[in-house]
């Protein structure tokens, strides 16, 4: 097993019982507590273990770093140790369905600490129902290892002073996944405040994706690789509402072989944190 980016359902299913393979349900819902920790207890992919965004994924008692602040490095390497993810483990992560809550997350958390083994079920829970494949409603019994021994690696972080300071640049730096009518502060259903950040350039997280999975890396390319306007793809950074669903567009990326984007980990929510920078409403 070597899987970075994706992995089809059939490919993981045939390595259930590989004692290297670790296997995350990282389900997600603001609204529906049945695409959380209920449902993992009800019903989960064998040997998966269960990481929730806000608890697990997410450090909520940080302020002015968005909804979603990223954990503190110290209390995410130790709860990987407790799921008994090491280093030397092949990691899979899935979500209710196409990655965006909050496999994509999990997966760039590892990243962030050097992992390269960690990728997200292609097409999540509803591609193995799908393809008819075992379930249980067992919680599964890890063997705790030592926490994870690394550290994020920041440069690969976005912060708002750097947007700042880029926005003078030319469109194709800085891309934002909400929908469209969110970039466009047509509607804000989570954010006392609406819009974008000057300059970026909205491309919905959906359009990665074609029945729930994530087009061939060839299509992601040929979609991708020309709104870049020939820059390399590590100038580039990405951004949603939270910084969660920005994940995914980074996945799309390096799946595409466009590699080395970053996430503005505040993103929209964190942005507008502070009223003196600005808003734009729009295209």
């Amino acid at each position: 097993m070597k899987w970075t980016t994706l992995v089809e359902p059939q490919s993981l299913a045939a390595e259930l019982d590989n004692a290297d393979l670790r296997i995350v349900d990282a389900r997600f819902s603001l609204t529906d507590s049945a695409l959380r920790r209920d449902g993992y207890q009800r019903s989960h992919i064998p040997r998966a273990v269960y990481a929730d965004l806000n608890q697990d994924l997410s450090d909520l008692g940080k302020t002015g770093q968005g909804r979603h602040p990223l954990p503190e490095e110290e209390d995410f390497t130790r709860k990987l140790g407790q799921w008994g993810i090491g280093p030397h483990h092949q990691v899979v992560v899935y979500d209710a369905g196409d990655g965006s809550m909050a496999a994509a997350r999990f997966w760039w958390l590892l990243k962030l600490l050097g992992h390269e083994r960690v990728a997200v079920l292609n097409g999540g829970l509803a591609a193995w129902r799908a393809d008819q494949l075992p379930e249980t409603s067992e919680t599964t019994r890890v063997d705790e290892v030592a926490a994870y021994p690394a550290r994020f690696d920041r440069t690969a972080i976005a912060d708002a002073e750097e947007v700042l300071s880029r926005r003078g640049e030319p469109a194709g730096w800085l891309f934002d996944v909400r929908a469209a009518e969110r970039f466009r502060g047509e509607v804000e259903p989570l954010d006392p405040v609406a819009g974008h950040v000057p300059g970026a350039l909205n491309h919905p997280f959906s359009q990665s994706l074609r029945d729930g999975a994530f087009k061939s890396p060839a299509e992601l390319h040929d979609q991708l690789a020309p709104m870049l306007s020939a820059r390399k793809p590590k100038e580039v950074v990405v951004m949603c509402g939270s910084g969660v669903t920005a994940c995914h567009l980074l996945l799309a990326m390096e799946h595409a072989g466009l590699h080395g984007a970053r996430v503005y980990a505040g993103s929209w929510s964190g942005w507008i944190s502070d009223p003196s920078r600005p808003v734009a409403i729009g295209p």
